[in-house]
């Protein structure tokens, strides 16, 4: 065999052999990351399971809590804040018309409950 043949022989087989390894590496660190991926998924699944535990808990103490006691919406309706406040008959002030200065101050105060 001529030098030539022989250089041209040992430079294929070490580049096959490199691809070789390439490939087996690459392998091994795509069947890591794949395995990295179920790790992921499983914790994601097992703080999935706890929020629901948590949110459960919660809606049963809030139907405990509910039975136990009046809950209130919380709107503005049912604290009466802007609904006839100084104005008609009933209130304070002379009827409505903002005239006195009480009707102010009353208006203020029972806004600020």
């Amino acid at each position: 065999m001529s030098r030539a043949s022989k250089l041209t022989l040992l430079g294929t087989s070490l580049f096959a052999g490199g691809m070789v390894m390439f490939v087996h590496f690459q392998q091994k660190y795509e069947k890591e990351a794949m395995h990295q991926g179920v790790v992921r998924d499983m914790e994601q699944q097992r703080i999935k399971r706890e929020r629901q535990l948590d949110f459960d808990m919660q809606r049963e103490l809030e139907a405990e809590y509910k039975k136990d006691q009046t809950v209130h919406d919380g709107s503005n309706e049912s604290r009466g804040i802007g609904v006839g406040i100084g104005v008609g008959p009933g209130s304070r002030g002379g009827g409505g018309t903002g005239a006195s200065t009480g009707s102010t101050t009353t208006t203020a105060s029972r806004a600020g409950r």
